[in-house]
C-alpha cells in the first residue's frame, strides 16, 4: 500500500514493500535497519549506519503505515532465521530476552516461537531444545536445555491460547523428533547423527570427529559435499553447539562457507548473519568443504588425522 508522508526533509510517496521500505526514490533494505520507533504519530527509523530517519505527517494513515511496517519487518526477519512451516498464531505482546525488553510481534510455529521486536534481534526459539516451559499469570516462561530462559505474554485475550497451542507444539515436536532421530542410520566413519527440521526426518546429518575437528555429512538429496569445521571446546560441548546450529540453519549451507564480501552483497544473508548465533556460529568454526570424488574417503581420513 502507498502512504503520503514526510521524510528525508521533503513531501514523499511511502510505500512498505516485501524487502524494505520505499522513501520517494530512495529504497531502504530491511537489512539496514536497526531499530523502528514510534513516537507521538511519527516512525523513526534508525539504521545500522547510524542514520535516523523520521517518518512524519501521516495523517490518519499512521496506524495502519506502522502496523504493515512491523509485518513486513518481521516477515523479513522470518526468512532470514529460515523460518518455512506454517504458522499456528500471530499477535503481540510483551517478551524479555538476555539484556532486552519490550513489545513485539510473537509468532507460534509447530516447531518453533519466533519473537519479532522492533530491532534487529529478531529471534527463533526452538522448542524441541526447551526444557521447560510454563505459564505464570500472564507470561509464558521458557528454559531451554542450556539453562537460558525467555519470557513472553501479556498478550490480551490472547495469552492463555498462545501459551495452550506452544505447549502442544513442544511435546509434538520433541516425540516426534525423537522417533525420527530413533531412525537414523549412521554410515563409517561417522559416529554421530542428527536432525535439521523436525517435519524433514529425510534431511539429517552425520559426524565424524578428530582432534579438534569435525566433518559433517549432509544428506539432502543434494549435491554430495563433505562441510568441515574446527573447534578448541570439549567434544562434548561442541557436539550440543552443533546439534543446535544444524537444526536452526537447516540445509541452507551456502550462508555458511561464503566470504563476507558475498555475504555483503545479499541482504537476506547479512540479515541471517546479524539475527542467527547458530549462523555466525557456523562461519566462525567452518573450515572448508570435500567434495565427493573418487578420493573422497582418504582425504576425509586425513582431514580428521590432523593434528589441530
Amino acid at each position: 500500500m502507498k502512504y503520503q508522508g514526510r521524510a528525508l526533509d521533503r513531501d514523499l510517496e511511502l510505500s512498505v514493500e516485501r524487502e524494505g521500505l520505499r522513501l520517494g526514490s530512495r529504497f531502504l533494505d530491511f537489512a539496514d535497519i536497526s531499530a523502528l520507533r514510534p513516537v507521538n504519530h511519527r516512525v523513526w527509523i534508525e539504521t545500522l549506519s547510524g542514520e535516523k530517519i523520521e517518518v512524519s505527517m501521516l495523517g490518519f494513515s499512521y496506524d495502519g503505515f506502522w502496523e504493515e511496517l512491523l509485518d513486513f519487518f518481521g516477515a523479513r526477519s522470518l526468512e532470514a532465521l529460515f523460518v518455512e512451516e506454517e504458522q499456528l498464531m500471530y499477535c503481540e505482546g510483551e517478551y524479555a530476552l538476555p539484556g532486552e525488553t519490550g513489545r513485539a510481534k510473537l509468532a507460534l510455529y509447530p516447531d518453533a516461537l519466533c519473537i519479532l521486536p522492533q530491532t534487529a534481534r529478531a529471534l527463533r526459539i526452538p522448542l524441541c531444545y526447551t526444557r521447560e516451559m510454563r505459564l505464570e499469570g500472564y507470561l509464558l516462561h521458557l528454559t531451554m536445555r542450556s539453562g537460558e530462559t525467555y519470557t513472553v505474554g501479556k498478550m490480551g485475550y490472547d495469552t492463555k491460547p498462545f501459551a495452550e497451542r506452544a505447549e502442544k507444539a513442544m511435546a509434538r515436536t520433541k516425540k516426534q523428533r525423537a522417533a525420527a532421530l530413533g531412525q537414523l542410520a549412521l554410515t563409517q566413519p561417522f559416529t554421530e547423527k542428527g536432525l535439521f527440521r523436525t517435519k524433514k526426518p529425510e534431511q539429517y546429518w552425520n559426524a565424524a570427529f578428530g582432534p579438534g575437528r569435525c566433518a559433517l555429512e549432509l544428506f539432502t538429496g543434494e549435491d554430495a559435499a563433505t562441510y568441515l569445521y574446527r573447534f578448541s571446546e570439549p567434544k562434548a560441548l561442541f557436539l550440543e553447539m552443533l546439534e543446535q546450529a544444524a537444526e536452526a540453519v537447516g540445509t541452507h549451507r551456502e550462508i555458511i562457507y561464503l566470504p563476507g564480501e558475498q555475504i555483503a552483497a545479499k541482504p537476506l544473508y547479512r540479515m541471517a548473519v546479524a539475527r542467527s548465533e547458530a549462523v555466525r556460529f557456523l562461519r566462525a568454526r567452518s573450515d572448508g568443504r570435500l567434495v565427493h570424488a573418487a578420493n573422497h574417503a582418504q582425504r576425509l581420513r586425513a582431514y580428521l588425522e590432523q593434528s589441530s
